[in-house]
């Protein structure tokens, strides 16, 4: 699939935007990769594609950032919401979003914090410094999942709003 000049600036723009986002100043863990990732996988027809545009965009913001001992970790689970995002599909009725979107914070807290625990020494290295740090980190999952539901509402409305204009570039997504 060859893409047009539309869909290449549609696509550098979502990079730009995930790598900004996490740039300019936010709450913790409140950024639209997560949705992101959702709508590249459910949108975007090459499938290396779709994996390309977030993963790309949080290897910009680290660049700028440097790197942590979680990135293997932080880049696995937000490849996780991409495939989460292909198993919407083109047309995605907005609870199954709004499931993904909760999946995708939940998956990517899981794995990321397990990570902290693991790879940091912050907590000590038993059950009770694994809960510890899970319970540390809920105020970063609520920020997440709420920036999640949040993200993916707007995207994916926008996407819906652009299947009715017949625009080419993404999948065309219909109103159910």
């Amino acid at each position: 699939m060859r893409l047009d000049r539309r869909q290449i600036l549609m696509v550098l723009s979502l990079v730009a935007i995930t790598a900004l986002s996490r740039l300019v100043p936010h709450p913790p863990n409140f950024v639209p990769v997560g949705a992101i990732a959702l709508a590249a996988g459910a949108t975007l027809g090459p499938r290396w594609l779709a994996y390309a545009l977030p993963l790309g965009g949080m290897l910009l913001a680290d660049a700028a950032l440097g790197p942590h001992r979680q990135m293997a970790l932080v880049y696995a689970a937000l490849a996780a919401m991409v495939w989460l995002g292909v198993r919407l599909g083109t047309n995605p009725r907005p609870l199954f979003v709004a499931g993904a979107a909760v999946s995708g914070s939940t998956l990517f807290f899981a794995v990321t914090n397990l990570g902290v625990w693991a790879l940091d020494g912050l907590y000590p290295p038993t059950v009770e410094g694994l809960f510890e740090c899970y319970v540390a980190a809920l105020p970063f999952y609520g920020n997440s999942l709420l920036a999640d539901l949040l993200y993916a509402g707007v995207l994916f409305a926008g996407l819906r709003w652009l299947g009715r204009q017949q625009r080419p570039g993404l999948a065309a997504v219909s109103p159910r």
